[in-house]
């Protein structure tokens, strides 16, 4: 039976995903398989020998130590697109709050309350200061075009929208889901100077901190509204509050609030609340459960944030699955001791990421437990499981 740690709350039926024939899930468990988690902070855990998999009910994984895992051969999966919907609606919601002020204007209707004024009178003499251009015919960018960027580009086309798009790094998947409508952006500044609004959905790292600093804000169209709901620091906050200040820019939507963002006018400050949905925490958990369970079962990867994706049809053979180290000659002794020790392999799969590798042998007979130490062993091996009779 495998164990599973909840960290967090977990949606029932991702749970249920896991059989209870074959899974316990608890919150306290000793000495676990896998770990699902949402938000809790892991750094600061100690984590046992016997976990081989963390499944993030989530995109983002800055709450895990992905670096200590990769050295300890812990696979860390997240579920990119179980919560893009949500994202989604989110993003187009933004365009329309932003752009016909209607924050704004809801909240100073509501200053109104207690007043003995003639309400409908007040109401027709001030509206006219929450004036706001609609959406159909003006210029959406859309920088990152993974699952949300390309539901959000999509989206705004059928609404009406000339969409610009832009992602050097864009997948086939994606690529084919996305609508004929959208245009391709030449460069990133070409996107910038032509768009009325620029929506940003690429993850946080060295080359994109910062993305959205002065100097790229002044190319953007005077009165242009910026959208971020991918991570604060993509974004200078300094800047923007400058370029609103100046009037350059329109209007700025952030999903992650920061204390210098609150109570800025022009600046929508949004809780963080992208992917909190009921469907969109449901659609997360069933993507974890059913991640580790993929992997605990068949040893297959997918959607791992530090290991390949790398997946085997299982063939109701022995399964052995071996991390180790992306360097020369490690593989060509795994299978040299696979070979003198009389075992066959039938099929095998390796792939690689960065300075990781993974790799699935089936093999015909019994696996022993000497031989999995004996690999274990090897120079460059991290680590080796067995799967008996892989269905």
């Amino acid at each position: 039976m495998y164990k599973i740690q909840t960290l967090n709350k977990i949606a029932r039926c991702g749970l249920d995903r896991l059989s209870r024939d074959t899974y316990e899930t608890a919150t306290e468990i000793i000495n676990p398989d896998a770990i699902l988690v949402r938000s809790a902070d892991m750094h600061s855990m100690t984590l046992p020998p016997s976990v081989l998999a963390i499944a993030r009910a989530g995109a983002g994984v800055n709450n895990i130590p992905i670096s200590s895992c990769t050295q300890k051969g812990i696979v860390v999966f997240n579920t990119p697109g179980a919560n893009a919907n949500g994202v989604k609606e989110l993003v187009i919601a933004a365009l329309f709050l932003t752009s016909r002020n209607l924050y704004e204007g809801i909240s100073w209707a509501n200053s109104l309350a207690g007043s003995e004024a003639d309400i409908p009178a007040q109401i027709e003499k001030g509206k006219s200061q929450f004036v706001g251009p609609e959406i159909q015919g003006k210029t959406l960018g859309v920088i990152g075009l993974g699952a949300i960027g390309v539901m959000v580009a999509n989206a705004a086309a059928n609404l009406g929208m000339r969409v610009l798009g832009l992602d050097p790094f864009i997948s086939v998947e994606s690529a084919w889901r996305l609508s004929h409508e959208v245009e391709k952006a030449v460069t990133l500044d070409a996107l910038v100077a032509e768009s009325d609004y620029i929506s940003v959905h690429v993850p946080l790292n060295k080359e994109t901190k910062g993305l959205f600093g002065s100097e790229r804000i002044a190319r953007m169209k005077k009165g242009a509204r910026l959208l971020n709901f991918s991570r604060s620091g993509l974004v200078d906050n300094a800047a923007v509050k400058a370029a609103i200040a100046e009037g350059k820019l329109g209007g700025y939507v952030i999903d992650f609030p920061e204390a210098e963002l609150l109570g800025v006018d022009r600046i929508l400050c949004i809780p963080h609340l992208g992917a909190s949905t009921p469907e969109s925490e449901d659609n997360c958990a069933i993507m974890a459960a059913e991640q580790v369970r993929e992997y605990l079962e068949r040893g297959n990867i997918r959607n791992s944030v530090n290991f390949p994706d790398c997946e085997m049809a299982p063939t109701g053979k022995t399964r052995i699955t071996l991390i180790n180290n992306n360097v020369p000659k490690v593989i060509s002794r795994v299978t040299t001791i696979l070979g003198e020790s009389g075992l066959n392999i039938d099929e095998m799969l390796n792939k690689n990421r960065g300075e990781v590798a993974y790799n699935i042998i089936d093999i015909s007979d019994e696996v022993p437990e000497e031989l999995v130490e004996k690999l274990g062993q090897v120079d460059g091996v991290v680590a080796v499981r067995i799967i008996p009779d892989c269905q």
